[in-house]
């Protein structure tokens, strides 16, 4: 396990105190369930662009129009 210094304002610091206190968990497992909820959104916007890069207008748009048509056939 790494341990990691971080500066921030006195104020941040404080917050995230209380936000840890009212949670009933210390400010490091605080700080790594934030980072972990960062992370997760940081692949799955990876893993999005991935896909984007890969996809095919014409396919996707044909998609749509197949969707439509079954909603309004209901």
């Amino acid at each position: 396990m790494t341990t990691l210094t971080i500066r921030m304002p006195d104020d941040k610091a404080n917050r995230l105190k209380a936000l840890a206190q009212s949670r009933n968990i210390s400010v490091n497992k605080l700080i790594e369930e934030l980072s972990t909820i960062a992370l997760t959104e940081f692949d799955a916007q990876v893993r999005f662009e991935v896909r984007a890069a890969r996809a095919n207008a014409e396919q996707g748009l044909a998609l749509l129009d197949d969707l439509e048509k079954l909603e309004a056939a209901d």
